[in-house]
């Protein structure tokens, strides 16, 4: 914010006229206004050449405010020296009190309408906050409804096609990572470990837990040994390591029964209409994924599925 020329012969006036003595003035004023001490001690003393007396407060303050603005910190000074001189109350240390009472009033005055500037701006930044907040979300969620179109395409082609299952798994693994990428999900691609003993779909990163990816895609439904294999790939990754094993056409009917039998529940399920309403725009991942750990840790059911969700969120 720039104060302006008024703001600089205000300070000048305060400097010259609220205390009578320099090194009052100094302790009082120039020190609690944050002016360094290098900066205006030398000039108490300083003495006039033509006339060998000592700079008058009136000739010393250009000086002391020259100072300070090659400092580069001119407008917090002489904000702060307003504040003072317009809360000041010591009018026996002036030389001149009806002087130094018309120097508190300017500041006063001078204060109001730097308080009502500085509400006008601030509410002109947080206008222009909110509107790039704004854009930037417009331009999130276009980015969203254009990716998510393309990935639902592409998962209907891939729901469409014949291709061999060990194909249409390795699309599926690519598909479900860029979906997570898409909501800005921290991904690792596909990889090994182990010496290569052991091959990942993928992996996520949420609220600062790993999730391993299993991906299936075949008709037959999944069984418990699949599930097994993830659980596995758990217990030999960190502590906070958790699965989410996807099966396009399901899992039969003991899956959610076996994984609640197992004390470690590690795993939540999602089946193709869960990542299809997804893509749709239908669910928010985070927040369905959110859903499907809540009714893991809470309810051990490792499988809270979409329509389930959609139908608890137009209840609440």
């Amino acid at each position: 914010m720039d104060f302006g020329v008024d703001a600089r012969r205000l300070a000048i006036e305060i400097i010259a006229t609220l205390v009578h003595i320099k090194t009052t003035m100094a302790e009082m004023i120039l020190k609690p206004a944050g002016i360094p001490g290098d900066i205006y001690r030398p000039l108490l003393y300083k003495k006039d050449e033509a006339t060998g007396k000592a700079l008058s407060k009136r000739k010393i303050a250009p000086l002391i405010l020259e100072g300070v603005t090659q400092r580069g910190n001119i407008e917090h000074v002489l904000r702060s020296l307003i504040e003072i001189a317009a809360n000041w109350s010591s009018f026996h240390l002036a030389d001149d009190e009806f002087a130094a009472r018309a120097t508190v009033q300017k500041a006063r005055e001078l204060l109001g309408t730097i308080e009502l500037m500085e509400e006008r701006e601030a509410r002109q930044r947080d206008l222009a906050r909110k509107e790039e907040i704004a854009r930037l979300e417009r331009e999130r969620a276009e980015l969203i409804r254009r990716e998510s179109d393309l990935l639902l395409m592409m998962f209907d082609e891939l729901a469409m096609k014949s291709d061999k299952p060990q194909r249409r798994g390795y699309l599926l693994q690519d598909l479900l990572l860029r979906t997570f990428d898409l909501h800005e999900f921290p991904v690792v691609r596909p990889f090994t470990r182990n010496a290569g003993a052991e091959q990942i779909d993928g992996a996520f990163t949420m609220d600062g837990w790993h999730y391993l990816v299993e991906c299936r895609w075949r008709s037959k439904l999944a069984d418990i040994r699949e599930l097994d294999g993830l659980h596995g790939q758990i217990v030999r990754s960190g502590k906070q390591a958790m699965g989410l094993f996807l099966s396009i056409n399901g899992w039969s009917d003991n899956v959610p029964s076996m994984l609640k039998q197992n004390p470690d529940k590690s795993i939540i399920l999602m089946e193709g209409y869960d990542l299809r309403c997804v893509l749709a725009r239908r669910i928010d991942l985070r927040d369905f994924l959110a859903a499907k750990l809540a009714s893991l840790n809470i309810e051990g059911e490792p499988f809270l599925g979409a329509a389930e969700f959609l139908k608890g969120a137009v209840g609440g």
